[in-house]
């Protein structure tokens, strides 16, 4: 059986100035586990419904069908704040105390700002989503050996984009009242690729205390008195001085 994958998308992104310029004092970085934030959600169920491998359908068929979806929904994202993430405002591609560094097809280290970054990923996921030789749409065509590297490749991109989103334009994205579609769409794709083994948790670790909030089925509307002995969600007392460069 043979998904119609759509890999093309709309690059949206335009060199303007941030209003202010600044980024956020550190002590607000993680804004994104205040409860507040982290119990807005587009859908309520529990996503590991979404991801199982139906029956019937090939496994490299379904994850080509899921890596296309996120990819495509994660461009998207990123295109509603891309606005502000600029040279100026994002000098680096940074997530939480990582710095990430772009890799050429020769394995030279470049160090590049967040927008340069996610457009290498950007270029790089739509050249290989839409070659046939590696994601096949016809009926018969088979999947190349090396399909399954090329996926996690993809997956841990991917991941360094919505874990910039959340480390640099949570701020932008709540103004931009979008926040449950990025909480949503963090869930998902977390869920999917733990599923599968795609990203290796020590690239995820980053964002656990996210992880452990969002991927956990939102509970029922309360029919019984609101616990008040909950304690809200912080970040975890990691080295908030430590950066680790990637």
């Amino acid at each position: 059986m043979r998904f119609k994958r759509n890999g093309s998308y709309t690059l949206n992104r335009k060199s303007k100035t941030k209003p202010n310029g600044k980024k956020p004092p550190a002590e607000e970085k993680k804004q994104y586990l205040e409860p507040e934030f982290t119990k807005i959600r587009v859908v309520d169920f529990d996503l590991k419904e979404l991801v199982v491998l139906p029956r019937e359908i090939d496994l490299n068929e379904w994850l080509a069908s899921n890596t296309t979806t996120f990819f495509n929904l994660i461009n998207l994202q990123y295109s509603t704040i891309s606005e502000f993430c600029t040279g100026d405002t994002c000098q680096a591609m940074t997530a939480c105390n990582t710095i990430y560094y772009w890799y050429d097809e020769r394995g030279k280290k470049t160090k590049c700002t967040a927008p340069q970054y996610v457009d290498f990923v950007m270029s790089l996921c739509q050249k290989l989503v839409t070659d046939e030789e590696i994601f096949p749409t016809k009926y018969g065509k088979e999947f190349p050996n090396s399909f399954e590297s090329l996926v996690k490749k993809i997956c841990r991109y991917l991941f360094h984009v919505l874990a910039h989103l959340y480390w640099a334009h949570f701020k932008e994205t709540v103004a931009l009242d979008l926040q449950g579609h990025l909480n949503t769409l963090y869930a998902h794709f977390i869920v999917f690729v733990r599923e599968f083994n795609l990203v290796d948790p020590k690239e995820t670790c980053i964002m656990d205390d996210l992880s452990e909030i969002l991927c956990t089925p939102a509970p029922p509307p309360p029919a019984q008195a609101p616990s008040s002995s909950a304690p809200a969600s912080a970040p975890s007392p990691s080295s908030q001085n430590h950066v680790t460069e990637r």
